[in-house]
């Protein structure tokens, strides 16, 4: 099974990582990092880079697509390769998924229109603005159209898929191997449960960068 995640400047790191550490393990799974162009690619901090071993035209038909979220996502919001690599993948795979802000290149390429998707929570309206039901939930599948909430909620994204791929106990076993456990030392993980204060300030920050 060819899993393609696609990376590019200034991506999260996570967002590409976590689903990677999970789809690995399937039996079978071949993962390829694909990119426009092969070699690294800064992650959003700029200390670390993923390289991509393939182009998108040496993996033209994965049976499932990760696209993962990041500030770099901004230059992948018009059409152009990237767009027409995603649409004709997505006639052939089998799932077609994203992680975080991810879900805003698969709807600005056309695959979300009118279907249920997440994305990170302060990115909804704007997935709604592309003519998206954004809902506010972790993992959202609407067909074989898979959309995880923000950054960490990949992991969890592709242990669902995973056990949709292989069964339970396959998924579970893969959760087990990586000790997916999460007990986060705070109850800061949504904007529901956040202090305000908190929530607030991303607001502000995610205003002043546009």
């Amino acid at each position: 099974m060819n899993i393609a995640i696609l990376i590019y400047d200034r991506l999260t790191a996570l967002d590409a990582v976590g689903p990677y550490e999970v789809l690995s393990r399937l039996p079978g799974a071949k993962v390829t990092l694909v990119a426009e162009e092969t070699g690294p690619k800064r992650t959003d901090t700029g200390q670390l880079a993923l390289t991509a071993d393939a182009s998108l035209a040496e993996l033209a038909h994965p049976e499932v697509v990760v696209v993962p979220g990041g500030p770099g996502r901004g230059a992948l919001m018009d059409d152009g390769s990237v767009h027409d690599w995603l649409r004709a993948a997505d006639e052939r795979s089998t799932w077609t998924t994203s992680v975080c802000t991810g879900s805003l290149i698969l709807a600005a390429a056309g695959l979300l229109k009118g279907k249920r998707a997440t994305s990170h929570w302060l990115a909804l309206e704007e997935l709604r603005g592309l003519g998206v039901d954004a809902v506010p939930e972790r993992v959202v599948f609407d067909g074989k159209h898979v959309t995880a909430a923000g950054v960490s909620a990949g992991i969890d994204m592709a242990l669902a898929l995973a056990a949709r791929i292989a069964g339970d106990q396959v998924a579970q076993a893969i959760q087990l191997g990586i000790e997916y456990d999460p007990q986060p030392p705070f109850e800061a993980g949504s904007p529901e449960r956040a202090p305000v204060e908190i929530v607030e300030a991303l607001r502000a920050r995610r205003a002043s960068l546009g």
